[in-house]
């Protein structure tokens, strides 16, 4: 199966029914793939969610229409899904910077968003070497948060999530137990656009620590990727790698079950720092 192909037809049909409402299942099955992994992927290889890019597409369509014609935004507001002038004025001016009345009164520059296509881009440099390991179920233990990625709100929240628990000592009641430090994101909610986060270690228990949380992995195949250098670049390009690289080039996606980062001992800021990346994977 051509990957890039089934994507572009997915895209393809948002793009024809974009007037419409549309049917994530409906369009992860043109991509030939299962709703949590396609929304998945598209995240990560576009940086902003699904609901986001048709939101933001349906918003530059309604402002050409705004400046060509002499339609009430009242009328283009629910013609583009707006309930009410003041919830597409919100919308509107988040994208464009400027209300629908303003845009069309003094002809203001408009941000236009442009459908997208998906195209495959041979580097061939380097090797992504990878393992596939099946494990029985585990349990993993240490203090979780609930976390959007609306606006990429992500990036900060976790930064500062892992400072508060080294500031506060939490870290080392977790190093008491085990050097292997584990980052999860789990409980994903592609329609909500979030997640949990656990920093934790495998376990049933760490003595001293408030609060802690008990999650249950289940008997999962895993994708392994080695991760060398500092972080957080290291790591993160490993994770863009995995989605723009490795999927596509295999019959694997997203078994929609927790994903690991393995941070194991050493300095995380040398360039030979080495960490895992595990992806819960099933066969298509």
């Amino acid at each position: 199966m051509n990957w890039f192909k089934a994507f572009n037809d997915a895209l393809k049909y948002i793009e024809d029914h974009i007037m419409e409402e549309i049917s994530t299942d409906e369009v992860a099955k043109i991509a030939f793939c299962s709703k949590f992994h396609f929304l998945k992927t598209f995240t990560m290889l576009t940086g902003i969610s699904l609901s986001e890019y048709i939101r933001n597409r349906r918003l530059s369509l309604a402002a050409a229409e705004l400046v060509k014609s002499d339609v009430k935004v009242i009328t283009i507001a629910l013609q583009y899904g707006y309930e009410t002038p003041e919830s597409f004025t919100k919308a509107f001016k988040k994208l464009h910077g400027v209300a629908p009345s303003m845009a069309r009164k003094e002809k203001a520059k408009l941000t236009t968003v442009m459908p997208l296509s998906f195209q495959i881009t041979i580097k061939g440099d380097e090797r992504m070497d990878y393992r596939i390991e099946k494990r029985t179920p585990f349990k993993i233990v240490g203090m979780t948060k609930r976390v959007t990625s609306k606006n990429g709100e992500n990036f900060k929240v976790l930064p500062k999530f892992w400072a508060d628990v080294v500031a506060d000592g939490r870290l080392d009641k977790l190093c008491e137990q085990s050097t292997t430090m584990l980052g999860v994101c789990y409980d994903h909610s592609a329609e909500l656009e979030e997640f949990s986060y656990m920093i934790g270690v495998e376990g049933l228990r760490v003595e001293g620590l408030d609060n802690q949380v008990i999650l249950e992995v289940p008997e999962l195949t895993w994708a392994v990727f080695k991760s060398i250098g500092p972080l957080p670049d290291a790591i993160q390009r490993v994770w863009k790698k995995i989605y723009q690289e490795w999927f596509p080039a295999t019959n694997y996606e997203h078994a929609n079950a927790p994903e690991l980062e393995v941070y194991l001992p050493g300095d995380s800021s040398t360039e030979d720092y080495v960490c895992e990346v595990w992806i819960p994977i099933v066969e298509k």
